[in-house]
């Protein structure tokens, strides 16, 4: 199984990862933006974009490491990765379910207040990280159009992570 946890940058997806893996017995954190580093990496580079989804071999890799390191391990996945465009997160849910994965999809959502409160404050990437900026309106977007419908949402605004992580890994063994 996969436990995708998505959710714009600030949302907590990283830290609370980490605390699902500790609560889901066999089950490991694989980040996808480690593929997308991989690709990063090519030289010389492939064409330019301000974002590695929008790669057209992320997507199916992404599916095929999964894939593969569940084929060898078993257990869980979890997933912390922002895919805010709809036609990449189907061709990601559609690959995982042509190989019958299955996937519990949560969207980790606080509100803009918060988000730019925890990106202001945060000690890893550093303040007022513009990168992550840039992902606000684009996550409420995709909230309003699709990414909401698609998911199940945890409203991270007033909890801790390690709330978040145990209503995710209460849902997921439900």
């Amino acid at each position: 199984m996969i436990v995708w946890l998505n959710g714009t940058h600030g949302a907590g997806k990283t830290t609370t990862s980490a605390l699902v893996q500790q609560l889901i017995p066999d089950s490991r954190v694989l980040d996808a933006e480690k593929v997308g580093e991989t690709l990063m990496d090519i030289t010389p580079g492939l064409p330019r974009t301000d974002n590695f989804q929008h790669w057209p071999p992320w997507r199916p890799l992404v599916v095929e490491t999964a894939r593969r390191v569940l084929d060898y391990t078993g257990g869980t996945l979890v997933m912390p990765m922002t895919v805010l465009v709809e036609r990449y997160w189907r061709e990601i849910s559609e690959g995982l379910a042509h190989h019958t994965i299955p996937v519990r999809h949560f969207v980790l959502h606080a509100d803009r207040k918060t988000l730019r409160e925890r990106i202001a404050n945060d000690t890893v990437v550093g303040p007022d990280s513009p990168f992550r900026l840039t992902y606000l309106e684009p996550y409420a977007e995709a909230a309003r159009t699709w990414l909401h419908r698609e998911a199940e949402v945890v409203d991270t605004t007033h909890l801790t992570p390690a709330q978040t992580a145990r209503r995710i890994a209460e849902a997921v063994k439900g």
